[in-house]
């Protein structure tokens, strides 16, 4: 054995391992793991196992509840002491958070109805769910649809005035074929508490206006109010069902989506100079400067790239809406860049999944991990101050009205 006083619990079991059958190394962990739990329990009853100290308890013990713990060495009986006030859980078993228990479902609704690749398979397996059966999917995928069904029903009380709207693509069968789903994400900052919370989650068939306008009512119903500024990308349904939901509400078209495309009507030796030219526009002081400098950054372009000068022309009041807002918030509602990261680990924990069964997987599987985000921002730092925040009630008169921008 190893001299190493350093080695970890992972090393330790390794040599054990590779010194003793795994009959031998059950038992040590069995017994090691009941050690664990009866310390556990004894601290939070006040005494330990048959210690007298009616003066220090806390609780007393109940007898002890079976259950199966599966590890790598295979399944150990556990014998989980029950106490008569309170519950305990033994520290080494976590509950998995609810995306977790999201992924897991999905992968598994996956296998169980045949359209999991290779790879998803033996994720299967490395997670110990083959042969996992429909009534044990249906179970699980139950319990998570009602946390987030809840979730996207809960009422939205307060006063909104910046809303984030960003699509995120993921692959689903329907009717038995293979479909493009539009996922959209809402985030909503609120004017009292400076605080952002996500406020929805929907998926449908494209970003046509009546998949934006029963997104947008149902945020509505819900009761989001106050709504002054929408950031989005260019999605040509969307300005018209904010329109038809929430009267007088700028539409904001996110700034670095919008600069990407800008750069693709010009040829690729060309974009650095593009690029720098386009970004004093947002280094001015005032919307109005802007402005100015736009007119004279399409006018320089129109000759050359008259592409780029026409998508200018067109787009400049959705491009700078953002500037007829407070300027302390302008970096987090120019673009949809806050919701960037959220996308990212969206694509990351479905890109294992490939191909949902489902639309009602994609929004299990999203909505879970949507509950959990929303939890972290609840305990986080607020977002923008509530200062910032309520000069756009101060100046509510002069903000941009829908139309304007």
């Amino acid at each position: 054995m190893s001299n190493n006083p350093n080695i970890d619990d992972r090393a330790l079991l390794d040599l054990v391992e590779r010194h003793a059958g795994d009959d031998f190394v059950r038992e040590l962990l069995s017994w090691a793991l009941h050690k664990v739990m009866e310390a556990e329990v004894g601290e939070i009853a006040g005494a330990g196992k048959g210690v007298r100290a009616p003066n220090e308890r806390e609780t007393i013990r109940n007898g002890y509840r079976r259950r199966d713990w599966d590890t790598r060495v295979g399944t150990i009986p556990l014998n989980i002491p029950k106490l008569r006030e309170g519950s305990y859980m033994p520290s080494f078993i976590e509950p998995r958070r609810t995306s977790e228990k999201a992924f897991a479902a999905t992968i598994q609704e996956a296998y169980v109805n045949g359209v999991s690749t290779r790879s998803v398979d033996r994720l299967i397996q490395a997670m110990g769910a083959s042969g996992v059966s429909k009534s044990q999917v249906s179970r699980l995928c139950q319990e998570i649809d009602e946390r987030v069904s809840a979730f996207r029903r809960q009422p939205i009380e307060g006063n909104w005035p910046y809303l984030w709207l960003d699509a995120t693509y993921l692959k689903s069968r329907v009717d038995g074929r293979v479909a493009s789903r539009a996922t959209i994400i809402a985030v909503g900052a609120n004017l009292e508490t400076g605080c952002r919370a996500v406020l929805g989650v929907e998926t449908g068939a494209s970003e046509a206006e009546t998949f934006w306008l029963s997104l947008l009512r149902n945020l509505a119903d819900r009761g989001l109010r106050g709504v002054k500024l929408a950031i989005a990308d260019d999605h040509g349904g969307l300005r018209s069902a904010a329109s038809r939901v929430f009267a007088g509400a700028t539409i904001q078209r996110c700034r670095v989506h919008w600069m990407r495309n800008a750069l693709d009507n010009v040829p690729a030796e060309r974009r650095p100079a593009v690029r720098a030219a386009l970004k004093t526009i947002f280094a001015e002081e005032s919307q109005d400067k802007a402005v100015e400098r736009w007119n004279a950054v399409a006018e320089e372009m129109r000759g050359r790239h008259s592409k780029l000068a026409d998508l200018m022309d067109a787009s400049r009041d959705d491009v700078l809406a953002y500037m007829g807002f407070p300027k302390a918030c302008w970096t987090k509602i120019c673009s949809t860049n806050p919701l960037e990261r959220v996308n990212r680990e969206v694509k990351r924990r479905t890109r294992a999944v490939g191909i949902f069964p489902n639309d009602e997987a994609v929004v299990r599987l999203v909505g879970a991990m949507m509950i959990e985000t929303g939890d972290e921002w609840a305990a986080g730092r607020r977002y923008m101050s509530p200062e910032s925040l309520a000069e756009i009630v101060s100046g509510e008169d002069d903000a941009p009205a829908d139309g304007d921008a």
